[in-house]
């Protein structure tokens, strides 16, 4: 009989892996109380949802949604819905948790959410795409609210989705509610009562991070060069605010196609090369293509990784040659290759600082609904920096007094807030 041998193989760690680990360092770190430990490093409730939707041509499919409420011991719920093949609840309850310590973190009134359908958009037209997020948002019923739960746009999700989920919402309340349940999504168009600026929010956030964090070096951003995976909202508007402030793209990456031109990519090019094929960079002429795999490993100034989770890892991180990364994305590294990159001396800025501009944008449209106001463009954008600010000063405070990593010490300051919201008001009952 032949012997056959078995060999081991290495578990992929998740992004929930990594956010529990992460979790559970800064919990050691700070001695976290033991109770509350145990509440936060599990999620409230996990909402799972089959539902049934006609497409064009008549035929019935099933589709499968993911609501994950982690914590509100802070206020609502809050966090992003996606539309991607990727989705499952695991990846929802990371996400949520980041949810919860990013809201923490930045100050505002609310806990942590996620969600998605498992789904990719590119396969369905437009009235499909409709349909689909009318059902989904039915079928969630009162696990959502303005009060509750507050969904706001995600990867493969914007503002025409939401639209779509307020109006949906709203219309299973009876008339005379109607209007008091329009903050129950944000993201929304403006003239649906959405924000000005709540577009550009998360992006700008990201700029925002990388010039206050060159500033403290005294450096500008002119001559700096960049690179961004992912061309879509975040990394658009990320390119497009750094770029007017003199740093130069010069290279982009998407499921798509990865470009580089060293002499500098036109941002605004790019941008109006996407629009007409949904968000693809390929084909643009202002680049040439090269091999995706050594992307991470150009010579650049920093990185903004802007698409999805565990896209920097062992495998890579030894390749990166910046200086500087700037997560655009949630959990685009994992811990493994956070290690490594912290070992070769590159400054990370959190996912949940770094990125942390578009929940505050969604926190000034649920406050301008819920108040009934309208905010212009610039009085929107002074109060998205003004309290970025105030928060990357905190974070770099603590990072530089008790010498620890830029994310242990941005965990601390959104875990020790939960912390004490627990500790003064108890257990119930």
């Amino acid at each position: 009989m032949n012997n056959i041998k078995i060999l081991e193989v290495k578990k992929q760690k998740t992004m929930l892996d990594n956010v529990l680990e992460q979790f559970n360092k800064t919990a050691d770190s700070m001695n976290l109380n033991a109770n509350i430990r145990k509440i936060l490093s599990i999620t409230n409730n996990e909402i799972i949802i089959h539902f049934p939707v006609k497409m064009d041509n008549g035929n019935v499919e099933i589709f499968t949604g993911y609501r994950v409420q982690h914590n509100n011991a802070l206020g609502p719920y809050k966090g992003g819905l996606r539309y991607h093949p990727t989705v499952d609840v695991n990846d929802a309850k990371a996400l949520a948790m980041w949810m919860t310590w990013k809201t923490s973190l930045a100050g505002l009134p609310y806990g942590g959410a996620k969600g998605g359908i498992q789904i990719d958009p590119r396969n369905y037209s437009l009235s499909e795409l409709e349909r689909i997020t009318r059902r989904f948002t039915f079928a969630l019923g009162d696990n959502i609210g303005a009060e509750y739960d507050i969904p706001a746009p995600d990867v493969n999700t914007n503002e025409q989705t939401m639209a779509w989920m307020a109006d949906t919402f709203m219309s299973t309340k009876s008339p005379n509610e109607r209007s008091n349940h329009k903050h129950v999504v944000t993201g929304k168009p403006i003239g649906s009562g959405g924000l000005e600026g709540r577009d550009r929010a998360t992006g700008f956030g990201v700029y925002l991070t990388l010039r206050l964090l060159f500033e403290d070096k005294n450096e500008t951003l002119k001559g700096k060069k960049f690179i961004v995976q992912g061309f879509g909202n975040v990394g658009y508007w990320a390119s497009h605010f750094l770029n007017n402030d003199g740093a130069i793209l010069i290279a982009t990456q998407d499921a798509h196609a990865t470009l580089i031109n060293n002499e500098g990519i036109s941002v605004e090019d790019l941008y109006e090369h996407c629009k007409p094929r949904k968000g693809s960079t390929k084909g643009f002429e202002g680049a040439t293509e090269m091999n995706p795999d050594a992307f991470f490993g150009l010579e650049c100034d920093f990185i903004i990784p802007a698409a999805l989770g565990n896209q920097i890892t062992e495998a890579n991180a030894d390749k990166i040659k910046a200086k500087v990364i700037a997560e655009g994305a949630n959990g685009p590294i994992n811990n493994e290759a956070e290690r490594i990159l912290l070992d070769n001396n590159v400054t990370i800025i959190p996912d949940i600082l770094c990125n942390s501009g578009g929940v505050i944008g969604s926190y000034f449209e649920w406050l301008q609904n819920r108040n009934g106001e309208l905010w212009p463009l610039d009085e929107v954008m002074f109060k998205i920096e003004r309290k970025m600010t105030v928060n990357f000063r905190r974070v770099e405070k603590l990072a530089t007094t008790n010498k620890v990593d830029w994310r242990t010490a941005a965990y601390t300051i959104a875990i020790s807030r939960i912390e004490t919201a627990y500790v003064e008001r108890g257990i119930f009952p």
